[in-house]
């Protein structure tokens, strides 16, 4: 579950930067930070912010605390800068599940097939 957790914070952290990088053009794209403001805020490994545009409305930031494991994500309206909160969640207990949407073959059942040491 951790390597998990870990894997979806570096994807996170990757896609962070490369956004940065090359940043959408357009005449209603917000300002953007440099990507060395950028890498200064991710010094802090307890904290990391995914940003994504949706549509041409709003910019959605997902704001991960690694330390309590909770996700917030959040839009910010293009033509006020109006921020809204649209979703909080606590997500150690979805890290402890076996299976969730899964397909066959299930993880209970590969389990089976495996002898015991």
């Amino acid at each position: 579950m951790r390597t998990a957790v870990l894997g979806f914070l570096i994807v996170a952290g990757l896609v962070i930067v490369g956004w940065a990088a090359n940043p959408p053009r357009g005449d209603d794209a917000l300002p953007r930070a440099p990507l060395s403001q950028l890498q200064a805020t991710m010094a802090n490994p307890e904290m990391i912010v995914a940003s994504a545009s949706v549509g041409e409305k709003f910019q959605q930031l997902a704001v991960i605390d690694t330390k309590l494991r909770v996700m917030s994500v959040y839009h910010v309206d293009f033509a006020t800068g109006a921020i809204a909160l649209k979703s909080v969640r606590n997500f150690q207990y979805d890290q402890q599940m076996t299976q969730f949407n899964a397909k066959e073959p299930l993880p209970d059942d590969l389990r089976a097939l495996i002898p015991p040491r």
